[in-house]
């Protein structure tokens, strides 16, 4: 990858470890559902007038249906499936769960781009560095079970939408791509959320966090994860799924004055080296060498 995938890369990876801990903040006060609204339609009110003052939105016509899917694969779904899988579930197994995303990519991906031993390798040490970083907590019996299959769907559905995204999207221009998702997810919740708007007095703290999952955590990290996308493909652009608990970990140490221990440190180390092997280009394959007989041939023409 070059300079500017990397910073792209860094830039969703920061913007969707931080997430993990505004959410908290937000449900505390507002409803999971109203949370999910909120970040959506913020990030709709911000994009779709630039884009429309860019003239990009005419770009969308006749690409209607593949961007309906996406705000369905992409926002709709996988938001609401986590919101609620992880009210029976750990945040860590959460994260582990959707840390499967890059894997399901790679397979899917399996027949145009190859799965090669040192891929195969950097994709089990970066799955492996975020269980370090996580932990693994199974509790919950069978709402559990529920939970953690809600965010397996979840992270497999972030996986096809990745690859509709290179496939079939990644000539229109993100304004428009980003700001008609999120619109047609806002429309798609407005309904539900006139039912869960808050009823006791609301802190700041909650507001200012749904105000920041919007712009940044929403609106800009999508911009910058489809132009990844677009540069480098959605195999390599699917790895900020094993970066982005790195960066909630961080911040809880920071901020929260988490513990940071071996293994912390030794899941850091195998989450970079991960994707770093699973970053590396394919070996091209040698030209074959004609035999005699073609190189024969070959002369006489």
């Amino acid at each position: 990858m070059n300079r500017r995938a990397w910073f792209l890369f860094l830039v969703v990876s920061v913007l969707w470890g931080i997430p993990y801990f505004l959410i908290k903040i937000a449900i505390e006060d507002l409803s999971p559902l109203l949370v999910v609204f909120g970040r959506v339609a913020i990030a709709a009110l911000v994009l779709l007038p630039i884009a429309a003052a860019r003239g990009s939105l005419a770009r969308l016509r006749g690409r209607m249906g593949p961007v309906v899917v996406l705000a369905f694969v992409h926002i709709l779904g996988p938001f609401l499936l986590i919101t609620y899988g992880e009210t029976h579930i750990s945040s860590s197994l959460t994260g582990l769960l959707i840390a499967v995303e890059p894997v399901a990519i790679a397979l899917l991906m399996a027949r145009t781009e190859r799965l090669t031993p040192i891929r195969v390798a950097g994709l089990v040490l970066g799955f492996g560095g975020v269980a370090l970083l996580v932990g693994l907590d199974l509790s919950g019996g069978r709402l559990g079970l529920l939970g953690a299959g809600m965010v397996l769907v979840a992270a497999i559905s972030y996986a096809v939408a990745t690859m509709l995204v290179q496939r079939r999207l990644a000539d229109v221009p993100t304004e428009s791509l980003v700001g008609a998702t999120t619109g047609i997810t806002a429309l798609a919740l407005l309904p539900f959320t006139l039912f869960a708007l808050p009823t006791d007095p609301v802190r700041m703290e909650a507001w200012a966090s749904l105000a920041v999952l919007g712009l940044f955590c929403t609106a800009l990290a999508l911009l910058a994860f489809y132009q990844l996308i677009a540069q480098v493909g959605s195999t390599r652009a699917g790895l900020v799924t094993y970066v982005n608990p790195v960066v909630a970990v961080l911040l809880g140490v920071a901020l929260l004055d988490e513990h940071f221990g071996v293994s912390t440190l030794a899941g850091f180390a195998l989450v970079a080296a991960g994707c770093w092997l699973s970053t590396r280009p394919a070996p091209t394959q040698p030209a074959p060498v004609p035999t005699s007989a073609t190189a024969a041939l070959a002369e006489r023409s």
